[in-house]
């Protein structure tokens, strides 16, 4: 079962009023949820970010995008300070490292949401109409257009990462290492796109594995 389905799943609010479900999904998330102390309203934001994708195509500007990243990422680094048992205090930094990663996710993956009939980079103050869609075409046409632009949406990204890196501490050692190196990975990404903008259209960028393996292990020992 996705989560598209169980957004219209009436076992799912049905194990949450204490009627097990019967599927292994739904009761384990909702055991889970109990036993950690998510609140349901995050769950909610995250089935309404799946049932938007089914429907809603173009998001025109910053806040409408950090609407859906809201639901589709941020909740989900709540989930896992409370999984870890962080306090409070580090809830502003969870949110933010998902929405970094998720912003991250939505310029290397241009191409693939364009494919999709999607557009999750916001374009207010670019010229460009609500419904535009980036293209190879255009952004070989316009390389300096199409950098400028990738540029911006990477200096979001790295402002919401730098607040997200404020709440490292608060993670226990050997989860921190691993969750830096995941967001060393996505600043290499960053790197990486913004060296070449072009990049998105030929191929998906990502770390090797002996990258990863490398940083997790200096992350490990250092981190």
């Amino acid at each position: 079962m996705d989560w598209q389905t169980l957004q219209a799943d009436p076992r799912y609010r049905a194990a949450l009023a204490g009627t097990p479900a019967g599927d292994p999904i739904i009761d384990d998330f909702v055991a889970l949820s109990k036993r950690k102390g998510f609140d349901p309203a995050w769950t909610e934001a995250f089935l309404a970010a799946m049932e938007a994708d089914l429907s809603k195509r173009f998001y025109a500007t910053e806040a409408e995008t950090l609407g859906y990243v809201y639901g589709s990422a941020e909740v989900i680094g709540l989930f896992m300070a409370r999984i870890l048992d962080l306090p409070p205090e580090a809830d502003h930094a969870a949110r933010m490292l998902g929405r970094a990663m998720q912003f991250i996710n939505f310029i290397r993956d241009v191409a693939e949401d364009v494919k999709l009939g999607r557009r999750y980079l916001p374009v207010e103050g670019t010229g460009k109409a609500p419904d535009w869609m980036p293209s190879r075409a255009e952004a070989e046409a316009d390389p300096a257009g199409w950098a400028a632009f990738v540029k911006a949406q990477l200096s979001r990204y790295r402002a919401w990462q730098a607040e997200a890196v404020k709440g490292y501490r608060y993670i226990p050692r050997r989860a921190r290492a691993a969750i830096r190196t995941a967001g060393d990975m996505y600043d290499w990404t960053g790197r990486v796109i913004e060296y070449d903008p072009l990049v998105v259209f030929l191929r998906k960028v990502k770390p090797a594995k002996g990258r990863i393996v490398r940083r997790a292990i200096l992350n490990l020992l250092f981190g």
